[in-house]
């Protein structure tokens, strides 16, 4: 993809932002809500699937919604639909992500619980930490669901100074028992690898160190039969015609090297430029600039958000909003659902009591089988981020 390409791209991008907030206003219908009318919510799981019950539709209504979001087709959950590799994220803060992953363990070929940090307490001398989250027993149970599941957690390099990145970067021995003390924690705890997440943290400084170190743990991962898989930014920086922090370049170096690209394509939006969570033609761009020729798609995990993100039209704030807060919303404002076809989204508006207007834009099943599509085309996996904070009918889809 060209520089032409992305900037047409981000131009089209931008214009579909502007002509939401000049049209983001509430209709006086919108504003009227009638009677307060309590609406249900079906408890009991279905025979058919999503696709099946009519449900992946452009125009859903509010109550469809919440009478259908649990009940998923307990008949299939043991199927996949969708062919490439799936990571889904648990944090321990959302604690049914845990039983998402023991329901749906076919569904899923990497799991990965937000459990760990390594801190540098000094030379050669590595601590991780979070090891009172790992669940020793919900491992086996996820285990005995999905025989070829692989769990690998995510592991943050935690309160390092640029001092410390220096310090490991200058001193093969300190890169060395950083590796040895992560196979060991692995071997010790029975994970199956880990999920690296550092590449942000030193901007665009020290990337062939970074590369370097990165490579050696990666060899040594592999030479004890685990796992490594890298955390990445968007190739195309949000908003923007501009490449992210990790581009083509940082890519071919490292392919060979890791397992999985887990990609960042979410967070497009921010409170000072509300919109979208990951318009689908920026995710197709966050790919194709990575990889043009199709070489390594197999390891690139295309992120998809099982979140959403509730902003003041006044581009003064914004929150992260979860499926259940999602489903409340709905129950209280009964808004008008509007699907954006240039994005691939769906969104609605609603009014705060004194708190002004308010935009929510949350995952549906359609725009969710569309991004599933967009990585069968494009070759690629996908990564959930994160799963406590969907709705359950979405893992028909998977």
């Amino acid at each position: 993809m060209g520089k032409n390409t992305m900037r047409f791209l981000c131009a089209s991008l931008s214009l579909a932002m502007v002509s939401w907030l000049a049209e983001g206003t509430l209709s006086k219908t919108d504003a009227k809500k009638g009677a307060t009318k309590k609406l249900e919510e079906k408890k009991l799981h279905s025979d058919k699937n999503v696709q099946d019950r009519g449900l992946v539709v452009v125009d859903p209504k509010a109550k469809d919604i919440i009478l259908e979001h649990k009940s998923y087709c307990s008949k299939k959950m043991k199927e996949r639909h969708f062919s490439g590799d799936v990571l889904g994220y648990i944090t321990p803060w959302n604690n049914h992500g845990y039983d998402i992953a023991k329901i749906f363990g076919n569904k899923f070929t990497l799991i990965s619980p937000v459990w760990l940090q390594v801190k540098r307490r000094g030379k050669e001398r590595f601590q991780f930490t979070g090891l009172h989250d790992a669940d020793q027993g919900w491992m086996k149970d996820v285990r005995k669901t999905s025989k070829n599941i692989k769990i690998v957690p995510r592991i943050l390099f935690d309160g390092w100074t640029y001092q410390d990145f220096e310090s490991v970067f200058g001193s093969e021995d300190e890169i060395e028992e950083l590796s040895k003390n992560m196979v060991l924690l692995a071997k010790n705890e029975n994970f199956d690898g880990f999920v690296v997440e550092v590449w942000s943290q030193l901007g665009n400084q020290k990337q062939t160190e970074l590369i370097h170190l990165l490579t050696h743990l990666s060899e040594a991962l592999h030479e004890a039969q685990l796992k490594f898989i890298l955390v990445i930014p968007p190739a195309v920086a949000a908003g923007t015609n501009q490449p992210g922090m990790f581009t083509k370049r940082e890519f071919d170096q490292l392919a060979s090297a890791v397992d999985s690209f887990s990609l960042m394509t979410y967070d497009y939006s921010a409170p000072h430029r509300p919109g979208p969570n990951s318009p689908l033609p920026w995710v197709r761009a966050c790919v194709e600039v990575l990889d043009p020729d199709s070489k390594w798609r197999n390891k690139i995990l295309l992120g998809l958000n099982f979140y959403g993100m509730d902003y003041s039209a006044l581009g003064t704030s914004g929150e992260p909003i979860l499926g259940s807060r999602y489903i409340e919303t709905l129950k209280e404002q009964k808004p008008k659902i509007v699907w954006d076809e240039q994005i691939a989204e769906h969104y609605f508006e609603y009014k705060k009591n004194k708190g002004g207007k308010h935009a929510v834009f949350y995952p549906t099943l359609k725009s969710i089988q569309l991004r599933l599509e967009l990585a069968e085309e494009l070759g690629t996996g996908i990564s959930i981020w994160e799963l406590g904070q969907g709705l359950d009918y979405f893992y028909d889809l998977l």
